[in-house]
This record gives structure tokens, sequence and C-alpha cells, in this order.
């Protein structure tokens, strides 16, 4: 059986709502990749949340099994676009997913050096205390920015709503 018959029969045998989970998540990494590629990031950055702010880290049960289906689905979305959908296109789908829920998260940003002594950069996302995205490499970098989407606060209107 090809590759693309097993991904297809995988797809098939999924319930609804993980098939829209991973749809959605195609979609939003599709429109990170597009933004990065093609808008200025200060315009990007100001759909973020605030600049330098964090969301609370407090757990809330309700959300976990959500959160997790989530992870999920950008996880496997992430290996099986046609396009590259590294830590940054990641993590920004994530949070706008998260935000079209009334999810609170903070989007981090990190640089470091590699093995050469070449400035390397990663995004990691958080929610309360469980990490979207990114948690895999985040220890080895230095945050230098973060931004909280808070879309419960006024500041921060639902997607759609800017």
């Amino acid at each position: 059986m090809t590759r693309l018959a097993k991904k297809l029969r995988l797809l098939a045998g999924m319930d609804r709502t993980q098939l829209s989970l991973l749809l959605e998540a195609a979609f939003y990494m599709g429109w990170a990749r597009f933004k990065l590629l093609h808008t200025p990031f200060v315009k990007l950055a100001a759909t973020l949340g605030a600049f330098m702010h964090e969301s609370a880290s407090a757990e809330d049960g309700k959300r976990r099994r959500e959160l997790s289906m989530i992870i999920d689905a950008l996880h496997i979305m992430s290996r099986n676009t046609f396009w590259e959908s590294k830590c940054l296109v990641r993590a920004v789908a994530g949070l706008k997913m998260l935000e079209r829920r009334g999810i609170s998260s903070t989007l981090y940003l990190g640089t470091s050096k590699d093995e050469h002594g070449k400035l390397i950069a990663h995004a990691w996302l958080r929610s309360g205390p469980w990490y979207i995205t990114g948690a895999e490499e985040m220890d080895r970098f230095v945050e230098v920015g973060k931004f909280a989407c808070l879309p419960e606060a006024s500041s921060n209107p639902p997607v759609g709503k800017r």
C-alpha cells in the first residue's frame, strides 16, 4: 500500500472532531506560513497579542482534553503539509486555534547559537501550564520576546473582529 493510501485510510477512520481539528491546523499553518512570508513581522505581531506580556499559567482542567487534541493536530499536520511548518508557523497556528476557542496563550520567541556559533531562533506556545508547541527545544533558547493572547480581554477581539 502506498504512503498516500495509508494516510487516506487513516483519515477515513477518524471521527469528525479529529478530522476537523486536522483541517483547522492545516488551514492555520498555511495562513501563518503565508503571513510570515508576505507580511512584515511588525504587522503580524500586532495580531499575536500583547507584546512582552504573559497569559496566566494556572491550570484549567476543563480544557485539558481539548488542548491535548489541538497539540496532536498541530503535531500531525506539521509533518504533513506541502510547505515548511517549522516552530514559528506551528506556534502562530496554535495561537490562532486557541484564540478562536477563547483560550489564552503566550507565544515565546527565543534565540541561541548553534554548534558553529551561528545565531538560531525558536518559537514555542504555552497555554496555562501546558506547552502546545516547541517544548522539546525551548530550554536551549533565551527568551527575547513574548506575546500574550488573551481572547477574553477587550484588547484581543476574537479572530475576524480586528
